[in-house]
């Protein structure tokens, strides 16, 4: 079985971007979105945290590149604030995610009470979606305090989308699936418990790689008793099980978080934060044997 991993340096893209009047001493660059326009340009979209926006204190700010393995990529300033009108919670933008269908942009993004959808033509410029109550959203899960971190993975005709949420102070990771990316069918945890443990930081940022037949889900969460983060990846013929609360699928775990992978012109990279939580970074990304790993 060949498994994923970083080939090579890391090379950064961005840092923590000036945000004018929101700009905080505090603020950090978390989950983020990396895709490739209409016009050939990349995007970074990255969920900018503790800013000195109202409520949960939460915004998109974006970058742009000619090319994937350019390093510190063109700072194109705020791209996206919540908004009350489309039944967002102040301040609550998390984790974009852009998937491209039939030549149009599909961007799922948290907004804490809900998944949210907005559309592009071209890729730079979104749109929200309005439900039947006007509102952006276009999944809810019941009792839950926070759902976030979508990615959405198509596999033939379906989609698979995948999110975290917590209910009752325990994370897990679900996954929908539809054939029309505005409506999605019922939930099913695919993830949880094992060896991150169930608590609310222990199943962050899903993305689920589909190569050869299997299926491989990153799931970030805290390195055992300490404040940092981590990601442990599972591998599963099934895109619906991963492992609930044992660790049958789990393979290993990586000193970085929540990781996006983008493949382009037959190689796959890889992204994630920086360590310090002060930009985002790029490696190459190879397939070894499962005894390659430890080297």
């Amino acid at each position: 079985m060949l498994i994923p991993k970083v080939n090579g340096e890391w090379w950064t893209i961005s840092g923590n971007p000036d945000l004018g009047n929101y700009t905080n001493g505090e603020q950090v660059p978390v989950d983020f979105g990396i895709w490739q326009a209409a016009d050939g340009m990349w995007q970074l979209w990255s969920c900018i945290n503790h800013t000195k926006c109202s409520g949960e204190r939460r915004l998109f700010y974006r970058w742009q590149s000619e090319a994937i393995e350019n390093v510190d990529w063109q700072p194109m300033g705020i791209a996206m604030m919540a908004d009350s009108a489309y039944g967002e919670r102040a301040g609550g933008l998390q984790s974009p995610y852009v998937i491209k269908h039939n030549d149009k942009y599909y961007m799922f993004y948290g907004t804490w009470d809900y998944i949210s959808l907005a559309m592009s033509d071209e890729g730079k410029t979104f749109e929200r979606h309005r439900d039947e109550d006007g509102y952006s959203r276009v999944v809810a899960e019941k009792n839950a305090s926070n759902i976030r971190d979508p990615m959405v993975l198509k596999v033939q005709d379906t989609f698979y989308m995948y999110y975290t949420a917590v209910i009752a102070d325990k994370a897990a990771i679900y996954c929908r699936t539809s054939s029309a990316l505005h409506q999605w069918g019922p939930s099913t945890i695919v993830s949880s418990g094992g060896v991150p443990g169930n608590g609310s930081s222990s199943a962050d940022s899903p993305f689920v790689l589909h190569k050869d037949g299997r299926y491989f889900l990153y799931r970030t969460h805290l390195a055992g008793g300490s404040e940092k983060f981590m990601v442990s990846l599972y591998v599963s013929p099934d895109p619906l099980n991963f492992g609930v609360n044992n660790r049958d699928k789990f393979l290993c775990s990586f000193p970085f978080e929540a990781p996006e992978i983008v493949h382009h012109r037959g190689q796959y990279y890889i992204a994630t934060m920086l360590p310090g939580l002060d930009g985002t970074r790029i490696a190459r990304l190879k397939f070894d044997h499962v005894s390659e790993l430890a080297k």
